[in-house]
């Protein structure tokens, strides 16, 4: 999202690297990053159908996750979707998006904010800025993705922890969806209000709604064309032309929390280890990324030595759906700067904290 600082641009990084855990609502979206502008809290925005449930059969929680897993193996469409906040602020992006086989390529054009064009094959992602002449590798966490909601290829117990209930039918860029509520069975995580075009079962918008049934954040296709005729040939070679392009690729390590010498010793409900990375602050720091999900949901951890100089205003922040949590945390070994950010109620990122323990 913003041009690589030089090796000796090392103390600027570290600010950047503190403002960006506290304020980033960094989301991924139809496989590329689209930094969202945010609000603070939500209200109700207008979505066209009452949360009134239609008649029967009604899909069971496990039936529905499985029709919009489904749905995401469209074999090609192209469109434009925009994501928005209860506050107003709005972004919006073009897409293409093909499978070939086991194989997914699409390309996503920010339409607004920072010039950039993001592709992705499969979980290989590369992100062009125009204006700075970078290009930025890197990859993607399978799953989770808009309209590519859930985790693929992982067991999560999701459906444990989400209660399904149909309200509807309504009509997203010019297609009939089906309606669905995603209510989660505690507190730990938000619902989800969800249109399921109706043929396909792709998600065609998504809304994102705290314990009162607000809407916190929404992701919508404004234009939508199914079995549009997008080429991977061709998305495949504009992914790979980088000339002209200085070309960074990603500083992450995979690694293990073990091996860095975290655990959790109280696991949050529902939440299990996705990954873990080290990524490198100086040459002789670095912090760790621990990502959790749910299926749906996804929390991620960051630890890192604690700096006096760096690091400073202790407390939460929100940007639309998604929160951060950032906490001065003292151990026998030392102090540590701890992150929570994730698409999830403040206490979530709270239990994640207090449940972290460095081993001995």
């Amino acid at each position: 999202m913003r041009q690589a600082p030089s090796c000796g641009d090392a103390s600027g990084r570290r600010r950047r690297w503190g403002r960006r855990l506290r304020q980033a609502a960094i989301v991924w979206c139809a496989g590329g990053l689209l930094t969202l502008a945010g609000a603070q809290g939500g209200v109700p925005f207008g979505d066209g159908a009452s949360d009134r449930p239609v008649g029967p059969p009604q899909r069971s929680v496990a039936e529905w996750l499985v029709r919009l897993q489904q749905g995401a193996q469209v074999p090609s469409y192209m469109g434009t979707f925009v994501v928005s906040s209860a506050s107003g602020a709005m972004s919006s992006s073009r897409i293409w998006h093909v499978c070939e086989g086991d194989v997914q390529m699409e390309r996503v054009e920010a339409l607004t904010g920072v010039p950039r064009s993001t592709f992705r094959r499969n979980e290989s992602v590369v992100t062009f800025l125009p204006e700075a002449r970078v290009a930025k590798l890197d990859q993607r966490e399978a799953g989770g993705a808009f309209p590519n909601l859930l985790s693929v290829g992982r067991d999560f117990p999701t459906a444990d922890f989400y209660a399904a209930r149909e309200v509807g039918h309504g009509r997203v860029a010019g297609f009939d969806a089906d309606i669905v509520v995603l209510t989660p069975r505690d507190a730990w995580r938000f619902g989800y209000r969800i249109w399921s075009e109706m043929r396909t079962g792709m998600v065609v918008k998504m809304q994102t709604l705290d314990s009162r049934g607000r809407v916190l954040e929404q992701v919508a296709f404004s234009e939508l064309q199914l079995n549009a005729p997008v080429q991977a040939n061709r998305l495949r070679q504009m992914m790979s032309s980088t000339e002209g392009y200085r070309v960074v690729k990603s500083e992450r390590v995979r690694t293990t929390a073990e091996a860095e010498g975290w655990r959790l010793k109280a696991p949050v409900p529902g939440f299990q280890s996705q990954n873990c990375y080290r990524r490198p602050l100086s040459k002789a720091e670095s912090a760790v990324q621990w990502i959790f999900t749910d299926g749906l949901a996804t929390v991620s951890l960051f630890m890192e030595p604690f700096d006096r100089q760096r690091h400073e205003g202790e407390g939460a922040s929100t940007i639309g759906a998604t929160h951060a949590l950032a906490l001065r945390w003292p151990d026998h070994s030392g102090e540590w700067w701890v992150t929570a950010v994730g698409e999830v109620p403040a206490a979530t990122l709270r239990a994640f904290i207090e449940g972290l323990e460095r081993r001995p």
